[in-house]
């Protein structure tokens, strides 16, 4: 019998494209549109700001557009009746508003004395005793006022006498009446100013939804309309989903907080509550600020500190419920982006764009991560701020193995194992991360002290997961015994230590062996181990046996070997090379030792491709399969079997 074995250590041959670093020129190219488009988001705020505030009111009324459209009613009528509905609406609101921030500011004076015992008490608890704590130290420290300075300082004041007003006290008030008048004017014109921008804006938006997308994919996207229109749709969805719970929610909010401060007897209550459901639009720090505002005003209502504690309770309680509980069950995670992201887009976007750009930071940085989905020059953004895994978890496997992490990896694959088999997780993960190791050792960029904690890592990962570690953990085991062999054969001697030479009795019933056959090459013992180790899961007596052992069981008398105890075998083979002719050789010679055996080939010879080869032509093997747990469904009827005659 020939085989052609490969042994080219831990890991055999693989591919896997380079990494190739991008030109200096194309580096600074890259630097410099970066900078010039931070200073045209930044120097032209004063146009982008009202633009994309109509564009995002666009993507929030458009539904109701094709509402109005559906029913039968013309373009321009639809964009009307929703441009009017918005106007009284925003109108509405801002009376209401208007009103009762017109009625506490007129109230505050009736509240001056509470305010003022308030913040007597506030001060000797603080103030008071700091001071009284300072004691002679502090007097020694802060050097005592000149009697002389003091004298003259009364002495000019005195003199001077008090400062008598020489105007006419009419004009002083038309005067003053003019000023306050002029300074709200000011005040109040660039918010009317660019809300006339962006209403204007928001007409035109609404009339020609359907040539602005059209113009935009022909900008963004005319070479490759396909992935211009998925990150369309991608974006419009996600902004849809956002928009829709995000006011559904905050509106409620608003609601459970104006009525709660209303139950509990703090005046203005739809002022506060108002004002909850709009500053819950500013990420995680909102409602917290509106809350504090509110706690100062029922500090200066109340008589006492009930009220505030009340106002706190609610609040604290309304947002604990709605976060933790209705959140999640609304819409989870749907907008794609991760927490630390939307507190970084804020505090960029509201560097760029002061108060406006961060109430518009979350739909902005969704807009960025839904196109960096689906345009490969900014799948950057998506790695950065998107809500999705970093790493795969193959990637994460090998990586926490380069760190000697195994607990970490033990974390992660007894979460996956909650609801796979051990087969699935060496399939999809054990066996892809190890492809990693593979490609890179075979590029030599592996050091030896990593290798060595790559071996120990793996070892220990796999042999806490199959439950075989446990019997053996008060062994003493030979240090360093990992750097003279390689995984596959390691974690077979250490099942040799306790079950033997043959890793178990050969006096079995008949049929209840099943024996996992390696090619030779290292990866193909590591495969072999896991197969043996998933098959051992199940209640299966599997024995794990490479080529030079079928010469090492000829040369030994084994007189309690029961007749036809194999019933089944694998032959596991990763190498691509030959693969039809070596696992045919072996399946032959197989055949002829135990011709009552069924053989299958398990073939992975590229472990991050789908697809296995074709070794239909074997006349020698049964089946082929190319993934563990797949294979280990053939083992099924022998475990059944081995169960019954247990049961017998």
């Amino acid at each position: 019998m020939t085989t052609k074995l490969s042994s080219s250590g831990l890991m055999g041959k693989s591919k896997m494209p380079t990494n190739d670093t991008a030109p200096p020129r194309l580096q600074a190219t890259g630097i410099l549109a970066t900078a010039a488009m931070l200073a045209l988001l930044y120097f032209g705020r004063e146009v982008l700001v009202p633009v994309m505030l109509a564009l995002f009111l666009g993507a929030l009324l458009n539904p109701w557009v094709r509402f109005y459209l559906r029913l039968g009613l013309g373009h321009g009528f639809s964009v009307l009746l929703v441009m009017l509905a918005t106007l009284a609406i925003t109108l509405g609101m801002a009376l209401v508003l208007g009103s009762q921030a017109t009625h506490l500011a007129r109230s505050l004076p009736q509240y001056q004395s509470t305010i003022h015992a308030k913040m007597q008490t506030l001060r000797g608890l603080t103030v008071d005793r700091f001071e009284s704590m300072q004691g002679v130290l502090g007097r020694v420290i802060e050097p005592a006022a000149e009697p002389g300075n003091a004298k003259q300082a009364v002495s000019t004041v005195t003199a001077t006498g008090p400062a008598v007003p020489t105007t006419n006290e009419p004009a002083a008030i038309s005067s003053a009446s003019l000023a306050v008048l002029s300074h709200l004017l000011t005040v109040a014109w660039v918010p009317l100013q660019t809300g006339g921008i962006v209403l204007v804006v928001l007409a035109f938006v609404l009339l020609e939804q359907e040539s602005l997308r059209d113009r935009f994919i022909r900008l963004a996207g005319g070479t490759d309309l396909r992935a211009t229109t998925m990150a369309i749709n991608d974006a419009a969805e996600r902004l849809s989903r956002f928009f829709i719970s995000t006011f559904s929610v905050n509106a409620g909010v608003g609601v459970a907080i104006g009525i709660g401060l209303w139950l509990i007897g703090l005046p203005n209550a739809l002022l506060w509550g108002a004002l909850a459901a709009i500053f819950r639009f500013v990420p995680y720090v909102g409602v917290w600020l509106i809350a504090g505002l509110t706690m100062l005003f029922a500090a200066a209502v109340g008589p006492d500190w009930s009220l505030v504690v009340m106002t706190a309770i609610l609040f604290a309680t309304v947002e604990l419920i709605v976060s933790q509980v209705i959140e999640p069950l609304l819409y989870g995670h749907t907008t794609g982006l991760s927490p630390l992201a939307v507190v970084v887009s804020a505090i960029f976007w509201s560097w760029l764009w002061g108060p406006v750009g961060l109430v518009m930071s979350t739909p902005l940085t969704l807009c960025l991560v839904a196109a960096g989905r689906h345009v490969k020059a900014l799948d950057l953004l998506t790695i950065l701020l998107g809500d999705a895994p970093a790493l795969t978890m193959p990637q994460r496997l090998y990586q926490r193995a380069l760190s000697g992490d195994a607990q970490e990896i033990l974390d992660d694959a007894r979460r996956y194992l909650k609801s796979r088999t051990f087969g699935a997780y060496c399939d999809a993960i054990v066996l892809p991360a190890l492809q990693f190791g593979r490609t890179d050792l075979e590029r030599g960029v592996i050091r030896a002290e990593q290798l060595r904690i790559l071996r120990e890592t793996i070892v220990t990962v796999i042999e806490t997961l199959s439950g075989e570690g446990r019997t053996r953990s008060w062994r003493k085991r030979r240090p360093g015994v990992l750097n003279d062999a390689n995984i596959g054969r390691q974690l077979r001697q250490r099942r040799e230590e306790t079950r033997g030479r043959w890793q178990g009795s050969l006096a079995v019933p008949a049929g209840s062996i099943v024996l996992c056959m390696s090619m030779g090459t290292p990866y193909d013992d590591l495969t072999t181990e896991l197969l043996t180790r998933v098959l051992r899961g199940l209640n299966i007596d599997a024995r794990h046996l490479a080529l030079d052992d079928l010469q090492n069981f000829d040369d030994e008398p084994h007189p309690d070997l029961t007749p036809g105890a194999v019933a089944l075998i694998y032959l596991v083979d990763t190498e691509a090379e030959a693969m039809r002719e070596r696992v045919d050789v072996l399946a032959a010679n197989m055949h002829q030792r135990i011709p009552e055996a069924r053989i299958i080939a398990v073939c992975l010879p590229e472990l991050l491709a789908p697809s296995t080869p074709d070794l239909s032509t074997c006349g020698h093997v049964d089946a082929v399969v190319g993934l563990l747990e797949e294979a280990a469904q053939y083992a099924l009827p022998v475990a059944r079997q081995t169960d019954a005659q247990e049961a017998a």
